[in-house]
């Protein structure tokens, strides 16, 4: 099995998750703040997460198996890349991606033994995640660490969600910090990602803005779509940089782009008051729509409002009361646009009840 394949499975044990509202994941707590078409960009600096990792979704940790050595500090981060797995280990891989998940666990303990760092990330994922056995956060816990302490940044990412979490080990975010920062000196993405959330919050990390925008950029720049936004939020807010328009809405864009639907709704903002970019109606209430088919209440109330006004799309009171069906029932009252909509006939606004209900049952059944 090649290189590239062994570190997506070991990848796995942090599914990036991250925007993609996974069940129990934390995410970033910054919140937006949208005002519909005709309203200002007024985006607030972002705030404190109250759980400052984003913990994209580490492993739901699992089972008893072979204990290894005790954790110890992480290795010098100043150091170069952990070493590719060596071929013996091929064999626990192949098992693993073939589903013999207990032929992995015995294939990857040997080879574990013989010291390869990869094989105790495997071994700790199995055990992380109850893959043909069942949960041991602790020992997983103890494997990840041993990884890590053999520089693999894999399992350095691993260990170091767990302690963030509380999950096997004791919660010590500032240790976590320090697992963080070995893999992001060996380039894993997530790790420099959530460093930089660390540094923002100051838990873990002195508070320190500018190393946040370090860190969010390199994991932008790498594809993490949340950072993305995130970077965006920080030159939109002045936040370890100069505002800056322009920076904030290519970072933005790229999220809304990549599918972060909170980004869909502030970059249709963008598109419409032109901050940063050429004003684009159309592309905006495009934006505002992809946000809103994803169940994001603002945006269906602001797509209501684009259909009653014709803004960036064709003028369609019917559409309008749709959507503004659907918002209401998500929590978003909008007396003003209630006001003109109550001018279309009964039909119509029968139309729109039917049509806001099949959107409804639609959405409901794409969900089971």
């Amino acid at each position: 099995m090649g290189t590239a394949r062994k570190l997506a499975i070991l990848g796995s044990v942090a599914a990036l998750l991250l925007g993609a509202g996974a069940a129990g994941a934390e995410t970033s707590s910054w919140a937006s703040r949208v005002d519909g078409p005709a309203a200002p960009f007024d985006k607030k600096p972002p705030a404190k997460a109250a759980a400052p990792v984003k913990v994209i979704k580490a492993v739901p940790f699992a089972p008893e198996g072979k204990p290894v050595p005790a954790p110890t500090p992480p290795p010098d981060t100043t150091s170069v890349h952990a070493k590719t797995p060596a071929a013996a280990d091929d064999a626990a891989y192949e098992a693993f991606d073939q589903g013999l998940y207990l032929t992995a666990l015995e294939l990857g303990v040997k080879a574990a033994e013989r010291g390869e760092p990869h094989a105790h990330t495997l071994v700790g994922r199995i055990y992380g995640e109850g893959f043909g056995t069942s949960r041991n956060p602790p020992l997983a816990a103890q494997w990840f660490a041993r990884g890590a302490q053999l520089g693999d940044p894999e399992a350095m990412f691993a260990y170091a969600l767990m302690l963030a979490e509380g999950r096997g080990v004791d919660k010590d975010r500032a240790e976590a910090a320090r697992y963080f920062e070995a893999a992001a000196a060996r380039k894993h993405t997530l790790a420099n990602y959530n460093l930089a959330l660390l540094f923002l919050r100051g838990d873990g990390k002195p508070e320190n803005p500018y190393r946040a925008l370090m860190h969010m950029r390199y994991a932008a720049e790498a594809g993490v779509a949340t950072a993305q936004y995130d970077l965006g939020t920080m030159y939109a807010t002045g936040t370890g940089a100069d505002p800056n328009a322009f920076e904030a809405a290519k970072w933005i864009g790229r999220a809304a782009a990549a599918g972060v639907v909170e980004a869909q709704l502030d970059y249709a903002l963008i598109l419409f008051r032109g901050h940063g970019v050429p004003p684009d109606p159309k592309r905006g209430a495009e934006f505002f729509r992809l946000a809103a088919e994803k169940g994001l209440a603002t945006a269906q109330n602001r797509l209501a409002r684009c259909y009653a006004h014709g803004a960036g799309v064709d003028q369609n009171l019917v559409e309008a009361a749709k959507w503004n069906f659907i918002a209401r029932a998500g929590g978003i009252e909008d007396e003003v646009l209630e006001k003109m909509l109550a001018k279309i006939s009964r039909a119509d606004r029968a139309k729109a009840q039917l049509a806001a209900e099949q959107w409804r049952d639609r959405i409901v059944v794409g969900l089971e």
